[in-house]
């Protein structure tokens, strides 16, 4: 379980590690009600993940419980491993990234130039997650998970701060992308009391849906376009509680919803992200999410680890 509290704590254990994202307006009426879209993309490493990674190793040191030889150790798709081997590099703590083999090149390439031990396991994030836990027991590294660890969730739940000083607390719902559920955990907890929190997630992968349908974390099959980042087979149990807690939902939509949102966001406004990173926008773009007339909405646009060659041309 994490509390705002929780975030409040990250935020101070984190201060001066991580951008402060820009938060810009949306053309007034383009969806039905004032909206705003926060810029995460443009954090270091391009993804939200590394508030999570700065705190749980931070908190770590602090508490003892990291050995300084040995580093860390994490499974990723991508975003998780490059912000964990950043944070690594910038407090001089050795990382091991475990990834999948449907990880993208462009992050491959990206973990390697920061410095990280980068292993290929298994096709999906379960498989690489599993080769990370036998690396963490045999070697006594520290096991930072990608999403469902309370230092994780509460350092990613940061930029909700940021985004309710932003607009004074003038904010009646967040939109998220969900995978593993450690960003949605996160903001809603630092936005609790104040607005909403709509998870999206790919029809592909509908981790939150179906947690919240049965009442419990459960696999799923993974497959779609966004697959590398928002791959995990089964939402995180903090996740899964800060949702039934604060009332969070999830709302799907397609690839072909992912594809347009991605491609509106390059033709409109040059912005190149991930098919992951789209799906929050994709929720108002395709219609499943409308806001009401005047209703506050923030889009969070988290992640930027992408080949742009299908966007230029």
């Amino acid at each position: 379980m994490i509390t705002r509290a929780d975030v409040d704590e990250a935020r101070a254990r984190i201060e001066g590690r991580v951008r402060r994202t820009p938060l810009i307006a949306v053309d007034p009426g383009a969806f039905g009600g004032q909206t705003w879209m926060k810029l995460e993309f443009l954090q270091h490493t391009g993804s939200f993940k590394a508030r999570g990674a700065f705190n749980r190793i931070l908190e770590a040191q602090a508490n003892g419980d990291l050995d300084p030889a040995v580093g860390t150790v994490a499974a990723s798709g991508g975003n998780a491993g490059l912000a964990h081997a950043y944070a690594g590099a910038q407090l001089g703590v050795p990382v091991t990234v475990f990834v999948p083999t449907i990880t993208s090149p462009v992050k491959l390439a990206k973990l390697q130039a920061l410095g990280a031990n980068v292993i290929q396991a298994g096709h999906e994030y379960a498989g690489a997650y599993e080769a990370a836990r036998i690396h963490a027991e045999g070697t006594g590294a520290l096991f930072c998970h990608a999403y469902d660890q309370a230092p994780i969730a509460a350092g990613a739940g940061t930029l909700g701060l940021e985004i309710l000083e932003d607009l004074d607390g003038q904010v009646d719902t967040v939109v998220i992308a969900v995978g593993g559920g450690g960003l949605l955990a996160g903001v809603a907890a630092a936005v609790e009391g104040t607005a909403r929190v709509v998870g999206v997630e790919p029809t592909g992968a509908p981790t939150l849906a179906e947690a919240l349908r049965v009442g419990s974390p459960v696999d799923v099959p993974v497959s779609g376009v966004a697959a590398d980042s928002l791959g995990a087979r089964r939402i995180g149990d903090i996740a899964l509680d800060v949702a039934l807690r604060t009332g969070a939902r999830s709302l799907l939509v397609s690839d072909d919803d992912l594809i347009h949102a991605r491609r509106l966001l390059w033709d409109h406004r040059r912005i190149a992200v991930e098919h992951g990173a789209a799906a929050a926008l994709a929720a108002l773009t395709s219609g499943g999410y409308v806001p009401e007339p005047g209703e506050r909405v923030v889009v969070v646009l988290c992640g930027a680890n992408t080949d742009p060659s299908d966007l230029v041309g």
